[in-house]
């Protein structure tokens, strides 16, 4: 009876960290999702800590957090999908720009919706540095090693390398080539172009527009994030400072029926010019919207990035 009163204060106190960690995780600023986005993942780590994990599947997801209807399918209706995908990618930012040293990680594992909660990191870091101390005692007691008998004879003939280097390394002006001033790196930085991607607006209220809206702007900066000497940064941050000439990325997305409407246009942010503008229009039958999103995103980071004012722009005068 002892026993099973144990095991369940350390389930608590189990529980009480991956909650406390959850609640560090929502209220960091580089944890950068909308708030539907954080009531997914708060859902499903409330789920997972009451042994419900086998009822994470998308459609129930949809109803308790999305909304959606009895009518919800999942194949037409991929919200779901996007949105786990979007905490995924902000859990790997989180943890790899303020939560690396947090002591339990909290991972959505492709697949599924069940998170995982890695604990004991620490301990493992701790267990490395018990093991090389034991290393180091069994080794005072078996006696000196061969490395002991080799430092004196080491020693010397480090300290002749060290003095032809110090005879050598003068040499190196004569046959290497100089390095770049700090001028011509700055000149480097400068033409790279940064590209602001400002959030797409919905046309016409729906929800339907307001996701087609949202994951275009995100895949749109999935992909010009990828192309050589482009900077992109979102309008999350007015405050960031930018390298290089830069541009302003605007769109509009609407959904009448089974068609697609976007609009997109690249704006000089000095004068405020058009430079670039394109309509793009799909229809939706016996195509999955996630497809759309992401063929429209590639072809838009495509044309843009092959834009002649761009690439003017991108060359040191």
């Amino acid at each position: 009876m002892g026993s099973e009163n144990g095991e369940e204060g350390h389930a608590s106190r189990d529980s009480a960290s991956v909650r406390a960690q959850l609640d560090r995780i929502l209220e960091s600023a580089e944890f950068q999702v909308p708030e539907r986005g954080r009531r997914f993942l708060r859902y499903i780590v409330e789920e997972t800590l009451e042994g419900r994990t086998e009822q994470l599947k998308a459609c129930r997801i949809a109803h308790a957090v999305f909304g959606r209807d009895a009518s919800f399918d999942a194949q037409n209706d991929p919200v779901v999908r996007i949105e786990a995908g979007r905490i995924r990618r902000a859990l790997e930012r989180y943890y790899l720009v303020c939560g690396r040293n947090d002591p339990i990680r909290i991972t959505i594992p492709k697949g599924g919706y069940a998170p995982r909660f890695l604990v004991g990191e620490k301990r493992c870091i701790a267990g490395e540095a018990a093991a090389q101390q034991d290393s180091e005692d069994m080794r005072r007691q078996t006696g000196p090693t061969y490395r002991d008998l080799l430092l004196p004879i080491g020693l010397p003939v480090l300290l002749g390398i060290m003095a032809v280097l110090a005879v050598i390394r003068p040499l190196e002006s004569y046959f290497l080539p100089p390095e770049p001033s700090p001028a011509t790196a700055a000149s480097t930085l400068t033409s790279r172009v940064t590209i602001l991607v400002e959030p797409f607006v919905a046309v016409g209220g729906t929800a339907h527009a307001d996701d087609l809206a949202r994951e275009l702007t995100d895949q749109l900066i999935g992909n010009l994030s990828k192309v050589e000497n482009i900077v992109v940064s979102n309008s999350n941050h007015p405050g960031t400072e930018t390298a290089g000439l830069l541009f302003n990325i605007q769109g509009s997305a609407l959904v009448e029926g089974e068609v697609v409407h976007l609009h997109v246009r690249l704006i000089d942010g000095a004068d405020g010019a058009v430079v670039w503008a394109k309509q793009y229009d799909r229809e939706q039958r016996n195509q999955i919207v996630l497809d759309i999103e992401h063929e429209i995103a590639a072809q838009v980071a495509m044309e843009i990035s092959n834009s002649r004012k761009l690439s003017d722009a991108g060359t040191d005068p």
